[in-house]
């Protein structure tokens, strides 16, 4: 069975956007190498891509252009190679390159992908995923960059959970820029 891994930024006040949606926070200390060595090795290490239709849109208005090779071309390069996922009820098609519309009920139609044979899947973002993914015990990892900032209002990406999620730490990495990577799993 394919694993579900969720990959987010989250600030020192736990949001992973502002509130009016914005993540380009996450960027500050980025220019550290030995995290941007980080971003390299995360982003070469494969599997397909999952999103929710608002991310979707994001990062396929972003990772197909000029600038993001220009500025991230190793990231850039993964990020339109790898196989991607949109869940989406209002989008007709899904035109970035190695991208599936899935239009099914969400943790439904993740249960089969999890079943099909492929590489591990990875949500990007989409804190609307990770809030009906968590409870039905979908997600097998956690992944967040700790970043020193607070925003003092945002969403996190475990809006909407109704039930209380226990996680238990696996791996932990401090950067010198600050940022700290934590990976949990589901604690039961």
């Amino acid at each position: 069975m394919r694993k579900l891994m969720a990959f987010n930024h989250v600030t020192l006040d736990g949001y992973f956007v502002n509130a009016s949606g914005d993540f380009s926070w996450a960027r500050h200390g980025n220019d550290d190498p030995e995290f941007s060595g980080f971003v390299a090795e995360n982003a070469s290490g494969g599997g397909a891509l999952v999103f929710g239709r608002v991310t979707y849109q994001l990062m396929a208005g972003y990772w197909p252009t000029a600038i993001a090779d220009q500025h991230d071309p190793v990231v850039a390069k993964q990020m339109n190679a790898l196989p991607k996922v949109v869940f989406s009820k209002s989008l007709s098609e899904a035109s970035w390159n190695n991208t599936r519309l899935v239009k099914g009920e969400l943790v439904a139609e993740m249960r089969k992908l999890k079943e099909e044979t492929g590489p591990n899947l990875c949500i990007l973002g989409s804190g609307s995923l990770i809030a009906q993914l968590a409870p039905a015990g979908l997600i097998d990892e956690y992944q967040m960059v700790l970043d020193p900032v607070a925003l003092g209002r945002g969403r996190t990406m475990f809006d909407g959970i109704k039930d209380k999620l226990d996680l238990k730490l696996t791996r932990s990495k401090v950067f010198r820029n600050g940022k700290i990577f934590l990976s949990y799993a589901p604690a039961a």
